[in-house]
């Protein structure tokens, strides 16, 4: 892809050398996550981040993917596509997030206003476009780059005019995403007892599901996370409190069934 590019809006971040602060594991890059996985996570990895409007699905994968580069210094691209970039960076400064400086974000707004105005035919295969994208990446920093992120599937299928034969199509492009080597964080809107699926049978395509939900049952609204399904990794099955700080998000111990 060509680094002049007018078709999408690309922040130039400057990126950090590797840094290297002994053994640094992607379970521990929200406080408190290592209580729910027991083994790491390692690439190449599919894994979706479901959930209702307002369970934190953005934060929580902006908060762990910063921290992570942080102490890796490794490379990372966060692509949005209903939200602009200066959007998403103001969201992400209001809850006190640091911004990292080995993460790219990028935003779909141009191509979107453009494909309003051409007709049917032209429309942007955005499949193919990301694709690109993250050829670009890792041609630039090869083996730096680990971490992945869209947000949210539900939007992307939006923008697609042609929705047929969407598992096989899903099947291609998540082992795309494995064939680079990265940890992908696929956001994906879910509502309360909802299946972890929309067009293209993705549940049974990734190789995890992380689920943020809002548990009422206690009188008072509380945010969880709960590991559904992670391949080749150890984790527990409990839903966990999940609590929002300042500058922070933190996994808290598991919620119980205060039922008979």
């Amino acid at each position: 892809m060509d680094n002049g590019s007018d078709t999408v809006k690309w922040v130039a971040i400057l990126t950090r050398p590797p840094g290297s602060v002994g053994l640094v594991v992607f379970r521990n890059s929200v406080e408190g996550l290592d209580k729910v996985f027991k083994t790491d996570i390692d690439p190449p990895k599919v894994l979706l981040v479901t959930g209702p409007p307002g369970s934190m699905k953005t934060s929580f994968c902006y908060a762990l993917m910063s921290e992570y580069l942080k102490r890796t210094g490794e490379f990372a691209l966060y692509t949005t596509l209903e939200e602009t970039v200066q959007s998403h960076l103001r969201n992400m400064e209001s809850l006190g997030i640091d911004l990292s400086m080995n993460m790219q974000i990028s935003d779909f707004t141009d191509l979107r206003d453009i494909d309003q105005m051409v007709g049917v035919t032209e429309q942007t295969n955005y499949l193919e476009f990301i694709e690109k994208m993250l050829a670009h990446f890792k041609s630039k920093h090869g083996t730096q780059f680990k971490l992945f992120a869209l947000d949210s599937l539900g939007a992307l299928y939006s923008l697609m005019e042609d929705i047929s034969a969407m598992r096989k199509r899903m099947f291609y492009f998540f082992k795309m995403l494995r064939d680079y080597s990265l940890i992908s964080l696929i956001v994906m809107e879910r509502e309360m007892g909802g299946q972890s699926q929309l067009l293209g049978n993705e549940g049974f395509l990734v190789d995890g599901i992380i689920h943020l939900g809002l548990d009422r049952s206690r009188g008072k609204l509380t945010r969880f996370l709960q590991v559904e399904k992670m391949r080749a990794c150890e984790h527990s099955v409990e839903k966990h409190a999940l609590e929002i700080r300042k500058g922070t998000i933190a996994v808290l111990g598991p919620i119980f069934d205060t039922g008979a």
